[in-house]
């Protein structure tokens, strides 16, 4: 029986059309026409697919949220693959096996009723895997240089795109304009205080809101969606405030946006040294010979690097990518 409420056609159109807005500027129109078909065409075919799936019993918010899954990594990796520089005839195959890694993954992760964050966190690791797979595979064959592997590699428009929040948060954190004194504690919408005697926590919310309400909403859902339900209805009302940047003190502002970036999680420091102490940890306790027949399967490269680990070692590979084959063995012990 198809799946009631999703129709999958207008989903992966709206899905596009919000696309056709974040695509990078300095991509050729051809460049650009690739990352819109990619998504509409990947997300067009999930969707599809999902609808008429009789065995897994998903309802419309499951399939809309496994289309969008596929919708957004079409996006990230084809722009990814745009930057690299790879011959476009490539193009296609790679983008073939992240869809159909994605797609199943998905399926699998949401029969089995795991978090969204848990999901969304497997898709990744699975995704950048398949990712660089596809690469060595191309360059074992012979079909690119190392050099152009490695290039493609080091690509993540999601690590870009999150440095373009960054400097947005930044911005926002400027001087805005002090409310009138004489007006004191401004009332909030829908009986929500801003100031006066409200709390930290809904002061914190405020500030999230003035954040919020610079970003596209893109970007702003994905957030949301790791708030818990009362929180994020909390910081949706503000952003409805069109007039909020004036209502709280710029003194109140920065002082909650100092605290928010002092709770931030710092980044990972892929250093070789910590990559090493990584791979020992793992294969802690596991005998060489285990080691060597766990490992049959995999490239050299990847065999080096660990061996090489458990030498105290460090074999010359992009730190980015031996933390992802790191977290790969972590996984697979």
């Amino acid at each position: 029986m198809a799946i009631q409420g999703f129709n999958y056609q207008e989903f992966a159109q709206n899905l596009t059309a919000q696309a056709q807005e974040l695509v990078p500027q300095d991509f050729a129109d051809n460049e650009k026409q690739y990352v819109v078909n990619t998504l509409l065409n990947f997300s067009a075919l999930a969707g599809e697919a999902l609808y008429n799936d009789t065995e897994s019993n998903f309802n419309a918010d499951q399939a809309m949220m496994i289309t969008q899954i596929i919708a957004e990594w079409a996006f990230h990796k084809s722009v990814d693959l745009i930057r690299s520089k790879l011959p476009q005839e490539y193009w296609d195959p790679i983008m073939q096996k992240i869809a159909f890694t994605i797609f199943e993954i998905a399926k699998q992760t949401f029969k089995q009723g795991l978090p969204q964050d848990q999901i969304l966190q497997l898709i990744e690791h699975h995704v950048k895997k398949t990712y660089l797979d596809a690469l060595a595979e191309l360059k074992d064959k012979g079909f690119i240089s190392e050099g152009l592997m490695e290039q493609a590699s080091k690509q993540s428009n999601i690590d870009a795109m999150m440095q373009q929040m960054n400097e947005e948060q930044a911005a926002a954190e400027q001087p805005q304009v002090q409310a009138d004194p004489a007006q004191g504690a401004v009332p909030a919408a829908q009986s929500t205080p801003v100031q006066g005697g409200s709390s930290p926590k809904v002061m914190k919310l405020a500030t999230v809101a003035l954040l919020f309400q610079k970003m596209k909403q893109e970007k702003v859902q994905t957030f949301l969606d790791k708030f818990n339900p009362d929180d994020a209805s909390t910081v949706i009302k503000y952003m409805g405030m069109q007039d909020l940047g004036s209502r709280v003190s710029v003194s109140t502002t920065m002082k909650c946006l100092n605290e928010i970036r002092t709770n931030l999680p710092k980044p990972q420091e892929l250093s070789p040294s910590k990559i090493v102490a990584k791979l020992q940890k793992v294969t802690e306790g596991i005998e060489r010979q285990q080691l060597e027949t766990m490992l049959k399967p995999e490239r050299m490269k990847v065999k080096r690097l660990v061996f090489n680990a458990l030498e105290g070692e460090f074999y010359e590979v992009a730190p980015k990518v031996a933390n992802i084959i790191a977290t790969h063995i972590q996984d697979s012990v």
